[in-house]
């Protein structure tokens, strides 16, 4: 599933192509995504200008004058630049069209995506209650604590909470704990102030190493080839079961939380 790196490694392949164009048309061929595309996407993108395409958690914001596009690339979506005249496959389900003679498609083969129009994206019911994006100045150890305080939930579960912090999927939730050297398991409110300092510095190094190495699941979306992104190569704990610790020679474990997989070294991980 794209998480924040490849959505992010998307918008970065897509915007320099589609800014300051102007969108033609849209043709879509499947409105039965996650959500049913609405017909106030045909009336009111076409005919802006992009005016930049910015990213919100896991959301591309396709940017105009008038408002918003806001795509969600679901488990299997992603887009792609290719030119108007190209033939759409079978999982293509929507393509926007530019004055430019390029569009943008987006192929899900699951067709858990969506695409949504608002006329001010930071209040559609699928963004206004988001934490803060990690990267971000609002995120700090501080705010994990004070948000932390009286919860009983796994530290690994609550980073992942997109109310509490956007974008720490499964895998970079592990690598940030390993290597923050926290133990996924522990109570969220039984961790204290100066840890998790240590740990919000973990998961804005872990997302941008995964930024700059095109992200885990997908290198290059605009590109559309499907091929494995090079952070994979820099997991030290996500997939490596049984594998030796790259600090301290012991077998990485494994267990389940929250019907996810979870990996961490029992030895350096307290």
């Amino acid at each position: 599933m794209p998480e924040l790196p490849e959505v992010e490694t998307s918008r970065r392949g897509i915007e320099p192509h589609i800014v300051d164009s102007t969108v033609s048309r849209i043709v879509v061929r499947e409105r039965r995504l996650r959500w049913p595309i609405a017909r106030d996407v045909d009336r009111n993108l076409p005919g802006q200008a992009i005016s930049s395409v910015s990213r919100r958690a896991k959301y591309l914001l396709i940017n105009t004058p008038a408002g918003s596009a806001i795509l969600h690339l679901g488990m299997s979506g992603s887009v792609s630049i290719v030119d108007r005249d190209a033939p759409a496959g079978i999982h293509d389900h929507f393509d926007i069209e530019f004055d430019s003679g390029l569009m943008l498609r987006f192929r899900d083969p699951r067709r858990f995506g969506s695409l949504h129009w608002s006329r001010d994206p930071a209040s559609h019911r699928l963004l206004r209650d988001l934490g803060p994006e990690p990267l971000g100045c609002e995120f700090d150890g501080n705010y994990l604590w004070r948000m932390s305080r009286g919860r009983r939930v796994s530290v690994k579960q609550f980073i992942m909470n997109a109310n509490i912090v956007v974008g720490v999927g499964n895998i970079y939730a592990s690598e940030s704990l390993y290597l923050a050297g926290i133990h996924p398991r522990r109570a969220a409110g039984r961790i204290a102030a100066h840890r998790y300092e240590v740990l919000a510095d973990a998961i804005r190094e872990v997302l941008g190493k995964a930024i700059r190495a095109g992200g885990t699941t997908l290198r290059d979306f605009y590109g559309g080839d499907g091929e494995a992104g090079y952070f994979k190569q820099q997991l030290e704990a996500y997939d490596r079961e049984d594998e030796p610790c790259r600090r301290c020679n012991e077998p990485i474990a494994a267990i389940v939380q929250g019907q996810r997989s979870t990996y961490y070294c029992k030895r350096c991980q307290t």
